[in-house]
């Protein structure tokens, strides 16, 4: 079985943020093995700046992510699993990788911890869940025309 490319795009995609003057962000899937402050983590996941000037002794190794960061002022030993990373962008752009998450123990079919997709643009409100790595957007239908034959708007989004 081959290595995992996932820590190598993650570096990657780090060493692109920071070659461009870019604030690089890492959106985790949190669970059991991710050490990060809890009184951070929304909805299962958190959003991590890993910039040089917000974090102090980055390690990116082939199987997790740490370094020391402040919180609220206070110094917190961060630790993520390669395998909970959900993405890896651009604060300024948006531009970067979001990774698929598996469950835990979980693998895919080609032995991967998770298949990768290209991103053009996140936000950090965007939550990252399996909806939000879907290419096309759902398609909402359009309602049926008043039946008093009066012209209306309709707002497309």
């Amino acid at each position: 079985m081959t290595a995992s490319t996932k820590p190598y795009l993650v570096r990657a995609i780090w060493e692109w943020c920071a070659d461009q003057g870019f604030t690089p962000y890492l959106a985790v899937a949190v669970d059991g093995r991710t050490r990060v402050p809890r009184e951070f983590v929304r909805e299962g996941q958190i959003v991590l700046n890993v910039g040089n000037d917000a974090c102090h002794q980055l390690v990116m190794g082939n199987e997790e992510i740490s370094f020391q960061a402040r919180f609220n002022g206070k110094v917190f030993s961060v630790l993520v699993p390669l395998d909970r990373v959900a993405a890896i962008y651009a604060k300024e752009n948006g531009q970067g990788m979001a990774f698929e998450v598996l469950a835990e123990g979980q693998v895919s079919e080609d032995g991967e911890s998770g298949a990768m997709e290209l991103v053009g643009e996140m936000n950090e409100s965007e939550e990252l869940d399996e909806e939000t790595t879907d290419v096309d957007p759902p398609v909402e239908e359009t309602p049926p025309p008043p039946p008093s034959g009066r012209p209306y708007l309709t707002r497309i989004k």
